[in-house]
């Protein structure tokens, strides 16, 4: 190992940007998120009467809609008030009017990082559904805690349209109270005595007793039911699409209790689970059991794809909570005598950080499809009410105190919440991050002792068949940890505005990925990550891999064009970073370039455009091993860049090497080696290939002259015995 000889101005240049994003952090902006999405869209889309905006309010995070400088009516950004997020775990920014009537008045969906809805569905099915909320009545959603309206879903964005609505309402009745618009006056919070749950209070008890007082609630539809449900929903599709057979048959037959009080608890579960449950729950958490049976799941199969459970949700009020797949256990039996059989029995954790009271009331959502063609599907709420009984409850004296007036504590409460978010993300998958964290340090462990490894030709190249399978199928496909341009663009964008590490560890195997491809950069250069840690470049080279099993003939691409062709993926790069510094999400949309939403995290899943856009570069990489790397990608080449920062060269070299053996060069997948033997770390893979060939005894001439070298001076000093039928010149001494 040699330390690498960067010039000066290389060193300057990267020291440069170093300064650059320490000073952008500095200049982060304090003022409300709302004032950065105003000039996206017209005062008059939001609400109708107004011909301006005014100043941002000092106490609320809201901006007044004027008209002839009058107020009409206010504008907010959900965002600043709820931090409701869906599969990207970060909040959807939605603007909203309302006017003096608590009447929402318009809606504007101006930035989100859904994968399903950036990629997946065209924006203006999106947008049509947010602009259905205009009319929404916050008085009457006050009156049924937020579910007065009917939820509009589209196939396919299930939870992101139940996020977006979610995050419209709670934070409109926030508006509204604060404002005392339309007659709403802001909660007194802790008003009196408080209840808690009695944990003193442990018995057990049939199922006959729990179901009789209220412990257990149920909800219970048949077929005839759902029929004249979708019949009043007036959908002439929903309508002409019947659930056959009998009406008196179940469709579904739910039950819910409260699990974590302990006589719940120990009677449905026994002693022996219900201590599982309570070794499990951290302090402020609580557990929800659902019970169901009948042709209708209330889980479904949308949580294996996307790890939410769309199909239920619970409501307390103005809070609600969703539930992942890493919060969910499965119930093996009821252990309560006389308990009916259930076809589907689980737990579910409701996260502490939400603010949820179990000695109130609350509901379980439960949402209803009809396919009404091969993707479409109208939809449907019905609601399972529950209230712990009081004999669960102790009283506990407080003191009553208002809620806040303005927006400084619920800040505060917010930004802990989030805090607390990604910590509750990083405990749930402790598991994915043990996994991926061992593969890294195996991994690093093989660039150390590179030489060691690739003594062994057979092992390396099964070793590295085997670790590409493993970043392909589990880091890819199953867990969606392809890094991208966009991150690295948002990265910037962040360090010009409020740099938070919160948003960057919301995904702790993408934040584990950034962190080993920084200190890989510095030894080994961006080969780390694009040659060993990529999905889609897993995917081309054992793709390439099969068409060489198959005979599939291999095109080396001729090293004046090879040459002239590299720069393409740089040109790309600066292209979507010069267009992120006028318009971030102008630049994202561009970052299609990149095929890995189509052929890692959507699995091929897109319209035909996209998937025929992958599907060509992956039959060009049949051809020319690696093409999109080496050519097109714009994560290598912003990765390529700061790696100019790298102190060490591990890759050793003979003086023989490009003058007169090329053999290297040769076998190189990605053509990363000079004609004069030099090897260029901007396009190196680091497959170590070359280091193979380097201690090889039959490939490498300078390996196969030493040895024969060896061979003769054993020979000549009597150490060896000379080969059958070899002439070694000299006498062999008599031993």
């Amino acid at each position: 190992m040699r330390p690498l000889k960067n010039t000066l101005h290389v060193r300057l240049i990267c020291l440069a940007f170093l300064v650059a994003f320490l000073q952008a952090t500095t200049g982060a902006a304090a003022d409300a998120l709302v004032t950065r999405f105003l000039d996206k869209v017209e005062v008059s889309e939001l609400v109708p009467t107004a011909d301006a905006f005014g100043a941002l309010r000092d106490d609320v995070p809201v901006v007044p809609a004027l008209r002839n400088g009058e107020t009409v009516g206010w504008v907010f950004l959900t965002s600043d008030f709820v931090s409701t997020t869906g599969y990207s775990g970060k909040p959807i920014h939605t603007l909203v009017g309302v006017d003096t009537d608590a009447i929402v008045t318009g809606v504007r969906l101006v930035k989100h990082s859904e994968p399903i809805v950036l990629i997946g569905i065209p924006e203006s099915k999106i947008r049509a559904v947010t602009e259905g909320y205009a009319g929404l009545d916050l008085k009457a959603e006050a009156d049924k805690g937020g579910s007065a309206h009917e939820l509009d879903i589209i196939s396919g964005a299930t939870v992101t349209i139940m996020v977006i609505d979610d995050s419209i309402v709670r934070s409109g009745l926030k508006v509204a109270r604060l404002l005392g618009l339309g007659g709403l006056a802001p909660e007194i919070v802790d008003q009196g005595p408080k209840k808690s749950i009695n944990t003193g209070l442990q018995e057990t008890r049939d199922w006959l007793s729990l179901t009789g007082d209220g412990s257990v609630r149920r909800l219970s539809l048949d077929v005839a039911q759902i029929n004249e449900a979708f019949v009043r929903q007036g959908d002439p599709k929903a309508i002409a699409r019947p659930e056959a057979g009998p009406d008196t048959d179940t469709f579904i037959d739910l039950y819910l209790a409260l699990a974590d009080v302990p006589t719940i608890g120990l009677s449905l579960l026994g002693e022996a689970e219900y201590t599982n449950l309570k070794n499990r729950l951290k302090d402020g958490e609580h557990a929800l059991i659902v019970m169901g049976r009948g042709r209708y799941s209330f889980k479904g199969s949308g949580y294996v794809r996307g790890g939410i459970f769309d199909r239920i949700q619970m409501i307390q009020h103005d809070i609600s909570a969703r539930f992942f797949d890493k919060q969910q256990a499965r119930v093996g039996e009821i252990a309560a005598d006389g308990a009916p059989a259930f076809t589907e029995m689980d737990l579910f954790i409701i996260p502490a950080d939400i603010g949820f009271d179990p000695a109130k009331d609350f509901r379980l959502q439960l949402l209803v499809q009809r396919a009404i063609g091969p993707i479409d599907k109208v939809f449907l709420t019905f609601d399972l009410g529950y209230q712990l009984p009081d004999q669960y409850l102790k009283t506990e004296a407080v003191v009553a105190a208002a809620a806040p007036a303005n927006g400084t504590d619920a800040a505060a409460e917010d930004a802990a919440a989030v805090q607390a978010l990604w910590q509750r993300i990083w405990r749930d998958r402790q598991v994915d991050i043990v996994v991926l964290g061992s593969a890294i340090a195996l991994l690093t462990l093989v660039f150390f002792f590179q030489m060691q490894v690739t003594k062994h030709e057979r092992f390396t190249f099964w070793f590295r068949i085997g670790f590409l399978t493993f970043t392909l199928v589990w880091l890819g496909w199953m867990e969606n940890a392809q890094l991208s341009v966009v991150n690295v663009m948002a990265f910037f964008s962040s360090l010009t505005s409020e740099f938070s590490w919160d948003a960057f560890l919301m995904d702790p195997l993408v934040f584990l990925l950034w962190f080993s491809v920084a200190a890989a950069l510095l030894f080994w250069g961006r080969g780390a990550y694009c040659g060993w840690l990529c999905p889609f470049g897993a995917l081309q080279e054992l793709t390439n891999r099969i068409a060489k099993v198959c005979r599939v003939p291999q095109f080396e691409v001729p090293w004046g064009l090879h040459e002239r062709l590299w720069p393409l993926k740089y040109m790309i790069f600066l292209g979507l970073f010069g267009l992120s510094l006028y318009s971030l999400d102008v630049a994202e949309h561009y970052a299609e370039v990149e095929p890995f939403k189509t052929a890692i995290i959507l699995k091929f899943q897109r319209a035909w455009p996209f998937v025929l856009f992958a599907v060509a570069l992956l039959v060009a990489g049949l051809f020319i091993e690696r093409f999109y790397c080496r050519y097109l990608c714009p994560l290598g080449a912003a990765l390529a860049i700061p790696a100019r920062l790298r102190m060490f060269d591990w890759l050793k070299r003979y003086r023989e090497c490009g003058n007169p053996c090329h053999r290297c060069a040769k076998e190189c997948m990605v053509q990363a080696i000079h004609p004069e033997g030099n090897i260029n770390p901007n396009e190196c893979l680091n497959c170590l290939h070359c280091q193979v060939l380097y201690q090889h005894d039959q490939k490498c001439p300078v390996c196969i002259k030493k040895l024969a070298k060896r061979k003769r001076f054993e020979e000549q000093t009597g150490l060896r015995k000379p080969e059958t039928g070899t002439d070694t010149g000299a006498p062999v001494p008599a031993k």
